[in-house]
């Protein structure tokens, strides 16, 4: 057979190979935005999809972190709670003072970092499973959140603080208009990427995930290697919080329910929830697909518990398949 019948032969073949490699949440994506286009034409505009970028960056830095330590094969159930720290200590701490936003966040990014380096010792060291130890921590930073605020926060964030959640370059050529969010997202999201992809950490969290017995007859620093991925979920958390409070404001329930959206968005994006598999990219695009998701159910007129049932469906599905994928792969 001649070299050009084998290559006729074999590109239906190979087409069908990149298709399959190719991790299916990008297509969900681009069909789910599809829809809001026809749904809302205006979505089409820069106004549209820069604004649906912007609702996206928070969570979408979020997911990024929390990969790190699913990852590693944990969970961070503290995040969500660490953004309603974050928004209402920013709150307090600043005192209506926008001299103060500088060094009240840098103080907020210190807490972020002991919060993490916290649930990554308990775990590390006193050996308590992740899903305990954050979910401690959680219940801890909401308590801490409602005695700081006296059960209502008091008065508001500052414009230079809300600047990086709300503020807008405008006469950007080509698009027009260009948030602060999207800049600090594309920021931490490259960083986090080459941080997971590109370095030796990286490598090694990959390792301690797949096979932790291995990676430990290897030499591998398995506890250093976990803490470091709590750090960094803590803080994409404060991060995240951060923009929530330029966009949304002072409340509450700013980080109410996130950290379940963060650990959907990431087993979207193909993570495993046994830890040694993530992409960095993926969980990104998982974090817009649920964006995406929510913003067809507001258009179409549905109540916010109609929103959490969904949210529920979805990650039931996309652990049930990610195992399932698992087992028939073997890895």
């Amino acid at each position: 057979m001649s070299n050009e019948v084998l290559a006729k032969t074999d590109a239906p073949r190979q087409r069908r190979r990149w298709l399959l490699s190719v991790n299916p949440i990008y297509l969900v994506l681009v069909v789910l935005l599809a829809l809001i286009a026809i749904r809302n034409p205006q979505f089409l505009e820069p106004f549209g999809y820069m604004n649906f970028l912007k609702r996206a960056a928070p969570l979408a830095i979020l997911s990024a972190g929390q990969l790190f330590v699913l990852v590693a094969g944990g969970f961070d159930l503290s995040v969500g709670a660490l953004i309603t720290l974050t928004v209402i200590g920013a709150s307090m701490l600043q005192s209506n003072d926008p001299s103060a936003t500088w060094w009240v966040i840098c103080l907020l990014f210190v807490l972020g970092a002991l919060v993490g380096l916290i649930n990554g010792l308990v775990v590390v060291v006193l050996r308590v499973p992740s899903l305990i130890a954050t979910l401690g921590m959680m219940i801890t930073l909401t308590g801490v959140a409602l005695l700081w605020s006296g059960g209502a926060p008091k008065g508001y964030l500052t414009d230079n603080f809300r600047f990086f959640g709300r503020y807008n370059f405008t006469g950007v050529p080509l698009i027009n208009l260009l948030p602060i969010s999207i800049i600090v997202l594309v920021l931490v999201v490259g960083l986090l990427w080459w941080l997971m992809h590109r370095t030796n950490y990286g490598r090694l969290l990959f390792a301690v995930g797949d096979n932790p017995r291995a990676s430990q007859l290897a030499g591998v620093p398995i506890g250093r290697v976990r803490v470091l991925a709590f750090v960094v979920s803590a803080l994409s958390g404060t991060v995240a919080g951060i923009l929530l409070g330029g966009f949304s404001g002072v409340s509450p329930d700013a980080g109410n329910g996130y950290e379940l959206q963060a650990i959907t968005a990431a087993v979207l994006g193909g993570a495993q929830l046994l830890g040694g598999r993530g992409s960095v990219p993926a969980t990104v695009a998982g974090a817009a697909t649920l964006t995406a998701i929510f913003t067809l159910l507001n258009f179409l007129g549905l109540p916010n518990p109609v929103r959490s049932a969904v949210q529920g469906l979805i990650l039931i599905g996309a652990v049930a398949l990610a195992m399932y994928r698992r087992k028939r792969t073997g890895r």
